[in-house]
């Protein structure tokens, strides 16, 4: 690891990491533990490895610790897509219907439910961009917004605790009507999901198969996939969550957890257990324009359309969006295909970058990549919801300002 000051960052400053998360986070029982890697101009300049990867069992986290990533699964996902684009075997363009073919004359909700939907035809068909950019009328049941949602969760149409196969997951959502006309708002959603199926079914190959050999293997991310083997358990973390009267409570148990068997759905919207290693290895290709270590995973065209904001008309999330997401009340931000990105960086009130792009996961993990800094930084602990603490505006501020040179 250089030393932060070789890059332009303050050895001290970046103290103050540690230091805050310890005294604001884990040391009063807020978060279980904390991982943080900030990456910058080709060196690794900072390491966090803070609190217990279990708390009941008394074991402190480790750096090569196991986390669910839920949706920081998304953006592989996306980039496994974009491959496929890449090849020509399908464009963004193209009618989702195209490849699912029962979807043709799938409607947009009206009134009443499961079983008993009044719908309208869509005004456009949706198509392979609107997955991407989440504007294709899909949702998520958690969301517990409308009936729509609601029959989601009847039908776990969740992804991660949907049961039967792609296959079967994408017929199921062929028999529940879109929330809203593709295209017209952002909602966020099994879109990803869907992609992932659509990676199978357009390669060939099954998906986690895909995954392991065209992005895991190349970029040598070995402590990625769907489950974790017998060999990795003893790294798996505890998942915790917050509840109604603000205690955190176990939530997932490492030596119970459903993610210790390979699961029939592999959830491309939020299946993924990954390292801070591992998905800082993602990360850097990224940061490289789609590169690492001599494997080409996409060329830095596609990776530079991707980070453009595609909400039509140019608008910002909070102008979009239907969903309850905790990402799009933020201003100033627009989304990609398959990232968030800052398109008015005084909007947001945040200190980083304009074009800077980023995701997290549901147990409050997170990631952003600053193409204009030429840094990347990973954030990993175990707390659901994301929304609990403001700790990813936190870190983001923390890290910026332990900066000595800029670019910008």
């Amino acid at each position: 690891m250089s030393t932060p000051e070789a890059v332009g960052l303050s050895s001290d400053r970046l103290k103050r990491i540690n230091a805050f998360i310890q005294d604001k986070y884990i040391a009063p029982g807020k978060l279980p533990c904390a991982l943080v890697q900030v990456w910058r101009r080709g060196q690794l300049a900072h390491t966090t490895v803070l609190g217990s990867a279990d708390v009941e069992r008394g074991l402190p986290l480790k750096a090569d610790s196991l986390f669910r990533i839920y949706s920081m699964t998304k953006p592989i996902t996306s980039i496994a897509f974009m491959m496929l684009v890449e090849e020509g075997l399908v464009s963004l363009d193209d009618p989702v219907h195209r490849y699912i073919p029962s979807w043709k004359k799938l409607g947009v909700f009206q009134a009443g439910v499961l079983n008993g939907f009044l719908t309208k035809p869509v005004a456009e068909p949706m198509r392979i961009i609107d997955l991407l950019r989440h504007t294709s009328g899909l949702t998520y049941g958690f969301q517990q917004r409308s009936n729509v949602d609601a029959a989601y969760r009847k039908l776990k149409l969740d992804g991660v605790d949907s049961e039967g196969g792609l296959e079967a997951f994408v017929e199921a959502l062929g028999t529940v009507p879109l929330e809203f006309s593709p295209g017209e708002a952002w909602n966020y959603s099994v879109a990803t999901d869907v992609l992932g199926y659509l990676v199978q079914a357009i390669s060939g190959q099954p998906f986690d198969q895909f995954l392991k050999t065209r992005i895991f293997d190349p970029l040598k991310m070995v402590d990625t996939g769907f489950f974790v083997p017998e060999s990795q358990r003893g790294r798996f973390t505890a998942c915790y969550t917050l509840n109604p009267k603000g205690q955190v409570v176990l939530q997932d148990d490492p030596e119970k957890s459903r993610y210790l068997s390979d699961p029939s759905v592999k959830s491309g919207g939020g299946g993924l257990v990954s390292t801070a290693d591992d998905y800082m290895r993602f990360c850097r290709m990224l940061l490289n324009g789609g590169e690492l270590d001599g494997a080409r995973i996409v060329s830095p065209k596609t990776l530079k359309l991707m980070t453009m904001n595609h909400l039509p008309g140019g608008k910002e999330l909070t102008e979009l969006s239907k969903s309850l997401f905790s990402e799009a009340v933020f201003e100033g931000l627009g989304f990609g295909l398959g990232f968030a990105m800052t398109v008015d960086q005084a909007r947001t009130k945040n200190i980083g970058s304009h074009g800077e792009y980023f995701w997290g996961g549901m147990a409050s993990t997170a990631f952003w990549i600053d193409p204009v800094e030429d840094l990347a930084v990973v954030f990993m602990t175990q707390l659901t919801p994301s929304s609990a603490y403001p700790i990813r505006r936190e870190l983001r501020t923390l890290v910026y300002s332990a900066f000595t040179e800029s670019a910008a």
